[in-house]
C-alpha cells in the first residue's frame, strides 16, 4: 500500500500500536463517520459532551466498528477537546484503514 492509500488521520507507533486523530462532534443527528478534516477523521456523535460521556461514546464506537474489545481502545490525549487522539492495539493498520474507507461517507 503506497503512501498515497494512506489516511493522514492514521500513523503506526514503533510498538505495534496505532494513533487516530479524531474531530469529534457532540449532539449530532446520529453517530457516524463524517469524513476528513484535515488530518483527522470526523467522528459524529449522539452524546452531549458532558462529564466525559462523550469520551466513552467515542472508544465504545470505534471498539464496535473495529470489533475489537473497548480495552483495546484508549484516548492518548483531547480529554476536554473536540480534537482526540486515540491509541488503538490489537489490529493491523491495513485493516482498520480498510474498515475506516468503508464508512467514509
Amino acid at each position: 500500500m503506497g503512501d498515497m492509500d494512506r489516511l493522514p488521520c492514521l500513523e503506526t507507533c514503533a510498538d505495534g500500536s496505532l494513533l487516530l486523530r479524531l474531530y469529534v462532534q457532540p449532539r449530532a443527528s446520529s453517530n457516524g463517520i463524517a469524513g476528513l478534516q484535515g488530518d483527522m477523521l470526523k467522528l459524529r456523535l449522539t452524546t452531549p459532551p458532558v462529564d466525559g460521556k462523550a469520551n466513552k461514546a467515542v472508544l465504545a464506537y470505534l471498539a464496535k466498528l473495529c470489533r475489537l474489545p473497548k480495552s483495546a481502545l484508549s484516548l492518548k490525549s483531547g480529554h476536554q477537546s473536540r480534537s482526540k487522539t486515540i491509541v488503538i492495539t490489537g489490529i493491523e493498520e491495513k485493516v482498520l484503514q480498510t474498515i475506516l474507507r468503508q464508512h467514509l461517507q
